[in-house]
């Protein structure tokens, strides 16, 4: 596992009923989520559109969840501070879209919030090498951005374990987290690898026993359990 060794469940409110996103909110809370996921799509970086800040406001008051804020948008320097006035505690970006991503992360951390770096299936973690300093979390992709529900791409788990032994050579915590495709089939295979956030939407959301049911499983299946 990662030096942050403490396991963070994070559900996806991209698989959540989208009129009623504050009860939710509130499941995932009750369930024993302590994160709460927001996946940030403009059209353009990945072929979706989602939510934007306006969601995170709104939410900030009906929740005391982590709120992990992943912006799959281009220029993402230039919404880093309304994210983070919003309510947002962490803000992550993507290496692909960000072309001085040295700065960004100084800009997200300046403000009080917790730096993070996404990479894309195709991207090497060798991107996020010589900014290590500035970052408090990576997230690998393990689907290609864009949509929910998409099947876990096996060939992360590498990419997964060569993150862990990057951050194991820093002196401070990073956290290794995952999205996409993460369900009670792939938590255990994504925490021995070295990951300790596990963003997951139709597992949690759309669990037949519904949203506590669903994390109780990731939680299970993450330490072994089944």
């Amino acid at each position: 596992m990662s030096r942050v060794e403490r396991l963070h469940i994070a559900p996806s409110l991209l698989s959540a009923d989208f009129g009623h996103l504050t009860q939710a909110a509130q499941e995932a809370a009750e369930g024993g989520a302590d994160w709460l996921h927001f996946d940030v799509m403009d059209g353009r970086f990945v072929p979706n559109i989602t939510m934007g800040p306006a969601a995170v406001r709104a939410l900030r008051p009906a929740s005391q969840a982590f709120f992990d804020v992943h912006l799959m948008i281009v220029e993402p320097e230039r919404y880093v501070e309304t994210f983070v006035q919003a309510g947002a505690d962490g803000v992550t970006v993507q290496v692909e879209a960000c072309l001085h991503l040295q700065r960004t992360l100084t800009q997200i951390r300046r403000l009080g919030a917790k730096a993070g770096v996404a990479l894309n299936p195709a991207t090497p973690p060798e991107m996020v090498e010589y900014v290590l300093d500035d970052l408090d979390l990576i997230l690998v992709m393990t689907v290609n951005p864009g949509f929910g529900g998409q099947e876990f791409l096996p060939g992360m788990l590498a990419k997964i374990a060569k993150v862990r032994d990057m951050v194991a050579r820093v002196a401070h915590p990073i956290h290794i987290e995952v999205d996409g495709g993460i369900a009670a089939e792939t938590a255990g295979a994504v925490t021995r690898a070295g990951a300790n956030v596990l963003v997951a939407g139709t597992a949690v959301f759309q669990h037949p026993q519904g949203v506590a049911a669903g994390i109780r499983a990731l939680q299970r299946a993450a330490h072994g359990e089944e």
